[in-house]
């Protein structure tokens, strides 16, 4: 589904609190935007109570049920569940504005969590392995993030484009943004401070049930 910005946010070892704990689950698994586009037209928002909302109404209200069957098909269902492995490879997806810059599309098809300002260019591309400090976070930097066939759906319109895929192929290898993790918990807000730090940290142990090659695209 569609995320929503925030002017500041709690980070635990699991990342961002409430991100991604409301997933839509067919008979074989889990569902996503890789094969039913139209959930991103379906925004995830958190109500001031900390519960999720998906286009302003409870996450498992008869409407939202409806909504969900409308762009994903029958027999699938909204399903609430905070485990690590509700993830694809790390809790947390770290892009910056140089990089999203030179991709020259909506930074909003990457799907970060987190946007780093004042970055020269393609720079993150040496950060893997390095820290990134914000505050009194730690977070750890693993690698490039693998893209998939999300990138090619305009967030607004729904409109596919596989050229953007084939590009990030092309030009950038086809890694894109961080893929990341806490290694220190904490609050961040929107105009803190980034220091990237010369230090290596052991991520731990993942595994995700969506874990695998991103879709090729010719």
């Amino acid at each position: 589904m569609r995320g929503e910005q925030l002017g500041s946010a709690t980070l635990t070892d699991e990342g961002i609190v409430g991100d991604r704990v409301v997933h839509v689950r067919g008979h074989r698994g889990v569902v996503t935007a890789r094969t039913r586009p139209g959930l991103l037209g379906l925004a995830a928002t958190t109500a001031p109570d900390g519960g999720i909302l998906v286009d302003g109404r409870p996450w498992n209200s008869p409407a939202v049920a409806a909504a969900i069957h409308r762009v994903a098909g029958p027999g699938v269902e909204a399903v609430h569940y905070a485990g690590s492995e509700r993830f694809d490879v790390m809790p947390l997806l770290v892009a910056t504005d140089g990089g999203i810059a030179a991709l020259g599309h909506s930074g909003r098809r990457l799907r970060p969590n987190i946007v780093v300002g004042g970055v020269e260019g393609l720079a993150e591309r040496s950060w893997p392995g390095r820290t990134l400090r914000i505050g009194e976070v730690v977070i750890g930097m693993l690698k490039l993030r693998s893209r998939c066939i999300v990138t090619t759906i305009d967030p607004d319109t729904g409109a596919q484009n596989l050229d953007v895929l084939r590009r990030i192929n092309r030009e950038f290898e086809g890694r894109v943004a961080l893929d990341c993790w806490v290694a220190h918990p904490g609050t961040i807000r929107v105009g803190d401070p980034v220091e990237v730090v010369d230090e290596y940290l052991e991520p731990p142990p993942r595994g995700g049930w969506i874990v695998g090659a991103p879709y090729a695209v010719p």
